[in-house]
């Protein structure tokens, strides 16, 4: 099975402290990685690498067979990379609809000469995008909160419409910032749910969380990571139940 994600020899330090320490990494389709470690291990700055949000000082990244590394944001994003935050970064003042369009993948309405010129193949991709961030609010049970402003719905909401958000692309990459953090009751189900649905459908997941009940049931493999290096990958059973692991999580 190729790689959707291959990640080589990526480095990263900012002054003395190294971030990330010569990672290696492929994720196939279908594949949920779960990245495990304490906190300060790397495993938002590793997203943030393959995001694009911060630079690498070297190696590669390469999504779908094309390389990423010396792409901005933006334009990685178009190339398929998807992810959610752990601050969700919503648009507090926007209604949660609004906050799924802003994310569609396709919104020829950006440029004004086609706005001018095609007009009505516009107006059509913008319906095309409002019944797409449809569907996902129904399939999340958020439909009825499509037109309420995303600071007057719960947190274990919010969280939901981050996820959304990152589905209203088409992108077989999808990086999942501890989803699961202050997710509870019905929100912990869909979300749980969804991330099994989406991998299910072949997109390749890697999720940062701390939910070791999440990480077991959802997640294919799992990698220990420890001051930015892999320091274990394997089955997740065998990596909860690693000595070095429960050793740096806990002390000896």
């Amino acid at each position: 099975m190729s790689a959707v994600l291959s990640i080589d020899k990526l480095n990263k330090r900012f002054g003395g402290v190294v971030v990330a320490d010569d990672i290696d990494l492929q994720l196939g389709a279908g594949e949920v990685l779960g990245l495990i470690g304490p906190n300060g291990a790397g495993k938002t700055t590793l997203f943030n690498l393959i995001s694009g949000v911060i630079a690498a000082d070297a190696g590669n990244i390469s999504l779908g067979g094309k390389r990423l590394d010396s792409l901005p944001v933006y334009r990685r994003a178009r190339h398929g990379v998807a992810r959610t935050w752990q601050h969700m970064r919503l648009f507090n003042s926007m209604s949660v609809l609004d906050n799924l369009l802003i994310a569609a993948s396709s919104y020829p309405g950006e440029s004004f000469w086609r706005l001018i010129a095609a007009g009505g193949s516009v107006k059509a991709a913008e319906a095309r995008n409002r019944e797409k961030a449809h569907a996902i609010l129904t399939r999340m049970g958020l439909a009825p909160l499509a037109h309420t402003n995303v600071a007057d719905i719960t947190f274990g909401q919010q969280k939901l419409i981050g996820m959304a958000r990152a589905l209203m692309s088409e992108s077989p990459l999808l990086l999942l910032d501890e989803p699961m953090a202050g997710v509870e009751g019905s929100a912990y189900e869909t979300m749980r749910q969804i991330v099994a649905e989406e991998a299910a459908s072949g997109r390749a997941i890697c999720v940062v969380e701390h939910n070791v009940s999440f990480i077991r049931a959802l997640c294919t493999s799992a990698i220990f990571m420890v001051r930015g290096r892999i320091i274990e990958r394997g089955g997740v059973e065998a990596l909860l139940e690693s000595r070095a692991l429960a050793e740096l999580y806990f002390g000896k």
